[in-house]
């Protein structure tokens, strides 16, 4: 069954994107094991395309801390720390309790009503237990919030750091239970945003990155979702 799976995902790499999020997936679900080699010539053939484009994926995978590549030599899977996941999520929490309380005090009528309509729509989602559709609708959410601060240097540094966590962060949602917990925690925060509570906002903001950090160090270092408890 997982090796069905991985050769999906494979197929559905034709893109940098696409192929930066297949490798990040496997690394961190442990398809992929610290320190195995990614050589440049098996990934274009595996996922069908020229070695330029596979660079490109192994830079950005490298800046997201997940490869490591020394001057010529063969790129390689890092071994990603409870700790060192632990200090991206713990600047994670306070970027997004800050959009959180800057969103609850400046968004404007339309996009708050926005974040409520596309939160309880997400509720079908969780029900269905679509894992990556409701991936994607986690990221617009936040990136909802983000915007909804109406800071461009905040926007800035909050995208940064959450694209190096997003293999994590999606991750996440393989646990049993987490869709349903995702949105409840989402729904405390679009509370206190809709009554312009600030001060609830970041604060259920921040718990709300608490538990992803939790719940996705369970992939740190092994991979595997038995590595520790939920």
């Amino acid at each position: 069954m997982k090796q069905a799976r991985r050769r999906e995902i494979i197929r559905a790499g034709t893109t940098v994107e696409q192929m930066v999020r297949a490798i990040a997936d496997m690394i961190v679900t442990g398809q992929m094991l610290p320190g195995e080699k990614l050589d440049e010539v098996s990934l274009a053939a595996r996922f069908e395309v020229s070695r330029t484009p596979v660079r490109e994926a192994l830079r950005e995978l490298g800046a997201m801390g997940l490869v490591d590549r020394e001057p010529n030599r063969s790129a390689v899977v890092t071994t990603v720390t409870e700790t060192y996941l632990h200090s991206m999520f713990e600047a994670m929490a306070e970027l997004e309790a800050i959009c959180a309380r800057l969103s609850a005090e400046r968004m404007t009528v339309d996009e708050r009503r926005t974040l409520e309509l596309e939160h309880k729509a997400s509720m079908r989602l969780v029900h269905a237990g679509a894992e990556e559709e409701y991936s994607v609708h986690n990221t617009e959410f936040h990136t909802r919030l983000y915007r909804g601060a109406h800071n461009d240097h905040i926007l800035e540094m909050v995208t940064q750091t959450r694209a190096r966590l997003a293999p994590f962060r999606r991750a996440q949602f393989r646990l049993p239970g987490r869709l349903a917990r995702s949105y409840e925690e989402h729904g405390r925060i679009v509370m206190a945003v809709m009554r312009a509570d600030g001060i609830a906002a970041a604060q259920a903001a921040y718990s709300h990155v608490v538990m992803v950090s939790d719940a996705s160090a369970v992939f740190a270092t092994t991979g595997e979702p038995s590595a520790r408890g939920t």
